[in-house]
């Protein structure tokens, strides 16, 4: 199956930014290559979180997830490159930190589930509705980035 450049949705959660990881979790993508066309901080309203973790709704432990989500603001991010889901899914880790593979952020920097400071979209189509959830199309950028070209070959 040939390369693609997609875009991919991430959150940095409360919990990153309660413990000043923000900047590390955003390099890790930048150093990969993956090119950054949407940012923003935001509070999560509950219809967004409900919406968000609707596959989660009828567990157990989701009344303190959605208390978690919403106890300070997240930093929403549109990251665009190469085959970004799978790269982002690799670069993140295991849902479990304590299952995580060395050398992701969930294994490097965390310890339990939910507060395993990342949500990356894990399919193209949860990716392409999870950027129209927290991003509208003038809060994405399109530019040429030098170093594209070094990440992903000059025919890109």
């Amino acid at each position: 199956m040939p390369s693609t450049i997609q875009r991919t949705l991430i959150l940095i959660k409360p919990d990153a930014l309660q413990r000043d990881l923000l900047g590390e979790v955003v390099q890790r993508f930048e150093r990969k290559g993956l090119k950054i066309v949407g940012m923003k901080f935001m509070h999560l309203s509950e219809g967004m979180v409900d919406e968000h973790y609707a596959h989660l709704v009828a567990k157990s432990f989701y009344g303190s997830l959605k208390q978690f989500m919403m106890q300070t603001p997240v930093c929403a991010m549109v990251l665009e490159g190469l085959d970004s889901i799978d790269s982002v899914r690799k670069i993140v880790g295991s849902t479990n930190p304590r299952e995580a593979d060395a050398g992701t952020i969930r294994a490097d920097l965390s310890m339990n589930v939910p507060s395993n400071l990342v949500h990356a979209s894990d399919s193209v189509d949860a990716a392409a509705a999870e950027v129209k959830r927290f991003f509208k199309d003038d809060e994405l950028f399109a530019y040429e980035k030098i170093t594209d070209r070094y990440a992903f070959g000059e025919g890109v």
